[in-house]
């Protein structure tokens, strides 16, 4: 009897012994992973069976996975910082440059001819640098939630095709057909009407842009129980190889040449008013297809108010 009871001791020591010898070793895998974490190898996978400590590894997973988009998000951030700087520099330079050639010649100048063309230039070149500051003023406000929201009923039927009507000539010299899907009454929402109005028209301009010649632009309005959602969507003249997450984002353009006159903030601009007002500015392609959908919430004024 004692001899059974010492043999069965004897296994049940033995079983503990391996025990604490495999859970030293899971433990050991656990802390290396740990380690590598500390020293911030974060595309190391963390993997293999560590048995007990499995709940810790799965902690550490999430750990290892938040900072990695911290960081890959601190790296897109600073990148994007280089890019708005060298952006606004060349969009800032280019009609300044162009002002003060244009300057020099008009000194110089004595035909009337002549001089009536150079100050047409310059008038428009200081036009477009004055949007390009007026644009830029307006992205700051937006981003730092001091801009000032007015609210009141707005038809959007009425609204986005008053945005039609006053870039007609645009459209016209784009040589494009929009096509209307819209309904037949009034859309009536609690918002800003200007900030709404520039969400449209800086999306029909952005289309001018960079669709193709002669073919068709399809807008959309759905009124849904809780929003109202507006599709734009348009054949693009050049390659869509751009990143969409970022193309809402100040100074992207979809021509990285940067071949067409614009602050490359207009999308930024149509976005930001969007959220400003609790909806959204998406932007998706397929293949040569550019489409943009607008998200525009039904709140009550009491609820704007609120805000």
């Amino acid at each position: 009897m004692l001899q059974k009871r010492l043999q069965k001791d004897h296994r049940l020591r033995k079983k503990l012994f391996w025990n604490l010898h495999f859970d030293q070793k899971k433990y050991q895998l656990l802390l290396k992973s740990t380690n590598q974490l500390a020293e911030g190898q974060l595309d190391l996978p963390i993997e293999g069976d560590v048995g007990i400590f499995r709940p810790i590894q799965d902690e550490l997973k999430k750990i290892q996975s938040g900072f990695k988009k911290a960081v890959d998000e601190e790296v897109k951030n600073e990148r994007m910082k280089t890019e708005l700087v060298t952006n606004v520099s060349h969009d800032l330079r280019t009609p300044l440059t162009a002002i003060i050639t244009y300057i020099d010649l008009l000194k110089n100048e004595k035909d009337e001819e002549k001089r009536k063309e150079y100050t047409e230039v310059l008038e428009r070149k200081s036009l477009r640098l004055k949007a390009l500051i007026e644009d830029l003023f307006e992205m700051s406000k937006a981003a730092s939630k001091t801009i000032q929201m007015n609210y009141m009923k707005v038809d959007l039927v009425g609204l986005i095709r008053q945005a039609e009507l006053e870039n007609e000539e645009k459209i016209r010299e784009a040589h494009l057909e929009f096509r209307w899907k819209l309904p037949e009454d009034k859309v009536v929402l609690w918002l800003d009407s200007e900030k709404t109005y520039r969400i449209f028209e800086n999306l029909i301009v952005n289309i001018t842009k960079y669709a193709m010649p002669h073919t068709r632009v399809y807008i959309e309005m759905n009124e849904r129980p809780d929003d109202v959602q507006i599709f734009m969507k348009n054949v693009s003249a050049g390659e869509l190889n751009f990143n969409t997450e970022e193309i809402t984002d100040r100074f992207v353009r979809g021509d990285s040449s940067r071949n067409t006159e614009g602050s490359g903030l207009g999308l930024a601009i149509a976005k930001s008013f969007a959220q400003l007002q609790h909806g959204n500015l998406n932007i998706t392609t397929e293949a040569d297809l550019f489409k943009a959908e607008i998200i525009l919430p039904k709140l009550e004024m009491s609820k704007k108010k609120e805000d």
